[in-house]
């Protein structure tokens, strides 16, 4: 533990009000009675606390408020103390900013990630270190216009309507929803707002990148309870989620099995051991669409069991896949022929 840590510790121990014996603190800090001993100079000479030794009770206290009623004086560390475990989860944070790919985000938490670090005597040298040790690959990462997400960012912050151009993938055409931004979710590598559309009338999951204009409207949003937006737009599975109506029942054998048994797919889900080679997976969900996707990653050591519509989606994705491969295969043999009889 360094200095640091240990005087984070005493400083607790101190302000409970109580007088410390030196043997505690030597106890719980696993330290020696000289490096206690200067632990508390230290706290005393460089950094104006105002720690005194109590005869009568035979441990050492913050002095008494001026007010005499026994409490001790109102004392703060300066500047900024971190454990090592909270400063390598801030050194981490620094370094998941980096890979957001938002200048946004950037702009407005790097000067205050940097001002942090400089006071916590953070060097360059940590620095690189953290970037050698610790890689995060941003898999499927959609960029988003910095400018539409600083503008639904505002209308999120301050509860204002957007009227967003969007795109939509499934239909192939843009367009314009009036919706009440509720809240921005970082999932998967990307942004999604989850918002009532005045359109649809409905909660719906809005993909930032897919969004091709946005403007912010002087109505106010209408607001709605966090615990309905998990209900409606957390509850199934995905991003697509919304009521589910629907449970996925999946089997899975070896090796997908060795997986499956440690994967959270759905905070509800339900995984049963059938033997020692296989299991069963139990997901709610509303819309197929990423279920799908994720079971198709792991065929074929899966099995769909039910509902039967999901077991005909994923056999129709295998169809046209197998049917759009073996075309692919074709075409370089009827060309080859097709140049032969020339």
């Amino acid at each position: 533990m360094s200095q640091m840590e240990r005087i984070y510790v005493i400083h607790r121990m101190l302000e409970r009000g109580r007088a410390v014996p030196l043997s505690r603190i030597i106890e719980k800090l696993e330290i020696s009675r000289a490096t206690a001993k200067r632990d508390i100079e230290f706290m005393r000479y460089r950094l104006d606390a105002p720690i005194q030794y109590d005869r009568e009770l035979g441990g050492y206290r913050y002095a008494p408020a001026a007010e005499g009623d026994g409490q001790p004086q109102k004392y703060q560390l300066p500047g900024i103390w971190l454990t090592s475990s909270e400063m390598s989860a801030l050194l981490l944070m620094r370094h998941l900013l980096e890979h957001l790919n938002s200048d946004v985000l950037s702009e407005a938490l790097g000067p205050a990630v940097e001002k942090i670090e400089a006071m916590a005597g953070v060097g360059e040298r940590t620095l690189r270190d953290l970037r050698r040790r610790f890689r995060v690959l941003a898999a499927r990462h959609r960029p988003v216009n910095d400018q539409i997400f600083r503008i639904v960012s505002t209308a999120v912050t301050q509860r204002k309507k957007l009227r967003l151009t969007y795109f939509s993938r499934s239909r192939g055409e843009i367009l314009t929803r009036d919706v009440s931004p509720q809240r921005l979710i970082w999932y998967n590598s990307n942004w999604y707002l989850d918002a009532w559309c005045h359109l649809r009338q409905d909660f719906r999951s809005f993909a930032l990148d897919a969004v091709r204009g946005a403007e912010i409207l002087e109505q106010k949003a209408d607001e709605h309870p966090q615990d309905v937006l998990d209900e409606r737009l957390g509850a199934g599975y995905g991003i697509f989620a919304g009521r589910p109506d629907k449970t996925a029942v999946l089997r899975f054998r070896l090796p997908a099995s060795r997986w499956i048994e440690r994967e959270e797919w759905h905070p509800n889900q339900r995984v049963t051991a059938i033997s020692t080679e296989e299991v069963r997976l139990e997901v709610p969900y509303s819309d197929p669409r990423e279920l799908v996707q994720d079971i198709l990653r792991f065929v074929p050591y899966v099995i769909v069991e039910s509902p039967e519509s999901l077991r005909d989606e994923v056999i129709r994705h295998l169809s046209d896949g197998l049917a759009a491969m073996q075309a692919e295969r074709r075409k370089p043999a009827a060309s080859q022929q097709k140049f032969s009889a020339r």
